[in-house]
């Protein structure tokens, strides 16, 4: 590998990084600014908004980088995401703050979706399993890292320095890839399909506003979120005749080749499966077994490791064994892990623990990556940034309808725990709350009640797991080659 590619790498690492520790930096930081701010209720829009305005910009993003190149999509991106921060980082209220993460989400579109894609347009098939696995690793780093940054920051400087931090890193990924990345296209004149834009953004802020709805509520249905399918159903339904119009359609259909739909639903589906892991297991391991979050953290970090790992392997057999038999191998195991999951208890070893979801790291590690592979390489060049686009819109569809959903089940297995008990009207998210303990409630119950929300998570994430075993499977053969 030449000086250039591995200056691209470092670019993409540091991009990658910037939208990945954002979220843990600021979860750190959050009780600290809503205290200064005075915007208690309005914590989760700082997060809700982050989250949505990505969502919309990816496919967007896609799109552009085949029409104007990689270069150029991923640098706007950036400087978009660092402008979002250096306004977050001068917000004198809470709805500045919401405002200001609604333009940082825009700017983390183009990084989630085009450093995939450059990755897919320089490197072999051996060097792309190898360098997406480092690039999905930066989000283990991310997530361990971040809150000792954001810590480490409020401490000694002020809760604005998590948001100032990226400046320097966002301008050096950009020197990176104006100096190394060399970029050819063909000049002509491009049509903008704004409408497909509009009917597409909405579709997906409908949506994901029915999904926000339920996502703390303690009932196994919301109208809110009946009302958004319905809507978003009407709103796709134009999407779709406007596309088939459009003349540089934003999602162009022929993309979703039989390959794609099946790689794009395991990844719905084991991005699903990734959330709950993040979510629950260092809940797990500090509700339940009684840990610090230092030693939570510590526990996770080998998911990380074993993803790496993963995807080391990965680079120096895949030509040899082929992709679909890659997908096959990590989604066995992502069933098994998740079966392993199940059998923890309120007083498993902490070593059965790092084991099990160090296991499930190895199969994100293989699982993602070659599904990547196989999106990229079912359409031609020019259609590849829209490819990959519908690929990270889906995992983050998958990871926010997952959060809500085990939000519920784990809710609703809480009352039912203690209902079992004669205990009623309890709220599971103020379990710890003194009005709760004054109830009599013992902490052991509570810790029961958690373990048991929880294992009816993980018989969820089995079923999940089963459905992405069985489409693997599912996956044609395709050629293999080692070239880009």
């Amino acid at each position: 590998m030449n000086t250039k590619k591995s200056n691209i790498i470092i670019a993409l690492m540091v991009a990658m990084f910037l939208g990945a520790v954002e979220g843990t930096v600021v979860t750190t930081a959050v009780p600290t600014i809503v205290k200064e701010l005075n915007g208690f209720s309005e914590i989760s829009l700082v997060f809700s908004m982050y989250l949505l305005t990505s969502a919309i910009s990816t496919p967007i993003y896609g799109k552009l980088s085949d029409l104007y190149g990689r270069k150029n999509t991923l640098t706007s991106g950036i400087i978009i995401f660092l402008i979002g921060s250096s306004l977050c980082g001068f917000s004198q209220t809470m709805y500045d703050l919401i405002v200001f993460r609604a333009i940082q989400g825009i700017g983390a579109g183009a990084i989630f979706t085009v450093t995939y894609t450059i990755v897919g347009d320089l490197f072999t098939l051996s060097e792309r399993a190898r360098v997406q696995g480092w690039l999905s690793t930066v989000w283990g780093i991310a997530s361990i890292g971040g809150p000792f940054l954001g810590g480490f920051l409020i401490q000694y400087l002020s809760w604005h320095w998590i948001f100032f931090i990226n400046i320097p890193f966002g301008i050096m990924s950009i020197i990176l890839l104006q100096k190394n990345l060399k970029e050819s296209l063909e000049k002509s004149k491009i049509t903008i399909d704004f409408l497909g834009i509009i009917t597409l953004s909405l579709s997906i802020i409908i949506f994901l506003y029915g999904v926000f709805s339920i996502s703390n509520t303690t009932k196994g249905y919301s109208m809110s979120l009946i009302l958004s399918l319905v809507v978003t159903s009407i709103f796709l339904f134009i999407f779709y005749r406007v596309e088939k119009k459009a003349k540089e359609p934003i999602v162009p259909f022929e993309i979703f080749t039989k390959a794609n739909i099946i790689a794009n639903f395991i990844s719905l589906l084991a991005s699903a499966i990734l959330i709950a892991l993040d979510a629950y297991m260092p809940l797990y391991i500090q509700s339940v077994l009684g840990f610090s979050a230092v030693i939570s953290g510590l526990a996770m970090a080998p998911v990380s490791v074993a993803w790496l790992l993963s995807s080391f392997i990965l680079s120096k057999i895949i030509d040899v064994y082929g992709k679909k038999a890659m997908v096959c191998i990590s989604s066995m195991v992502l069933f098994f892990s998740c079966i392993l999951l199940g059998t923890l208890y309120l007083k498993a070893s902490l070593t059965l623990v790092i084991l099990y979801t160090s296991l499930m790291g190895f199969g994100f590690g293989g699982a993602f990556t070659t599904l990547t592979i196989i999106v990229q390489e079912s359409v031609d060049y020019n259609k590849r940034g829209a490819a990959t686009a519908s690929n990270s819109l889906l995992r983050t569809i998958g990871q926010t309808v997952g959060v809500a959903v085990f939000g519920i089940v784990f809710n609703l297995n809480i009352i039912k725990y203690f209902y079992g008990l004669g205990i009623k009207n309890i709220d599971p998210n103020s379990l710890y709350n003194s009005n709760e303990t004054k109830r009599g409630i013992p902490i052991n119950e509570i810790r029961e009640s958690l373990n048991y929300g929880m294992h009816v998570v993980f018989l969820i994430l089995v079923a999940a797991a089963i459905i992405g075993l069985i489409l693997s499977f599912m996956l044609p053969h395709n050629k293999i080659s080692s070239t880009k």
